[in-house]
């Protein structure tokens, strides 16, 4: 089967779904907002810039998770949902989602941000998979800590490969559209390498090797 990847942050959505976690925290007060607020920032820009650390990261990000039990996270997120992420989805990336499905091809979005923000976002989307960072969680519990390599820069074409190995597919025809120099890794692996609103780096990559360029927010 063709495989429509889709990256989430900034592709699919005007924003990004973990900063905007973490800006919803401090609105509701649920953090301290001073540390979080720098902490957040500092973490987004290293990822702009290519350096984040994915590790220091996300163990910065699922602290606050181990706090509360799964009705109570699964609230936040409802509330979450409503007010950070639903004004966000591009209706233009909607649209690129139904051409792909009504082509017969199996969507995915593959995402750096953890599952626990993600998924929820997935099934609105109605997307047949989703691979992103994975959250541990023990007897119902969320640890801090994450499993598995995350997905993030190589690491997406090391979670993908193994989906493919698993499901005995392909990237043969494969299409992919991120819009951030972060998935040139996974980029360079498809037929259909397709920038979306692009970086500066990758925009020029792009326009270097004759990759589409494209906006979902005109």
């Amino acid at each position: 089967m063709t495989l429509a990847i889709f990256d989430l942050d900034n592709t699919l959505l005007n924003g990004d779904s973990d900063h905007a976690w973490g800006e919803f925290l401090i609105a509701r007060q649920l953090v301290n907002a001073d540390q979080h607020q720098q902490q957040n920032d500092f973490f987004y820009e290293q990822y702009m810039a290519g350096t984040l650390d994915i590790f220091a990261y996300q163990e910065f990000v699922l602290s606050f998770l181990t706090q509360y039990d799964e009705t109570a996270l699964e609230q936040l997120h409802q509330e979450f949902m409503t007010a950070s992420i639903e004004p966000i989805i591009l209706p233009q990336g909607r649209q690129l989602l139904a051409q792909h499905r009504e082509q017969g091809h199996f969507i995915m979005i593959i995402t750096a941000t953890n599952d626990f923000i993600t998924g929820p976002i997935a099934n609105m989307l109605e997307v047949d998979h989703l691979i992103a960072t994975q959250a541990e969680k023990i007897n119902g519990r969320y640890t801090g800590r994450i499993t598995g390599t995350p997905s993030f820069q190589q690491g997406k074409v090391i979670r993908l490969q193994q989906w493919l190995d698993e499901n005995g597919e392909s990237l043969d025809g494969a299409y992919f559209y991120s819009d951030s120099h972060n998935d040139l890794p996974l980029l360079q692996q498809v037929s259909h390498p397709v920038a979306v609103d692009p970086d500066q780096t990758l925009a020029t990559y792009a326009r270097e090797h004759n990759w589409p360029v494209i906006s979902l927010r005109d």
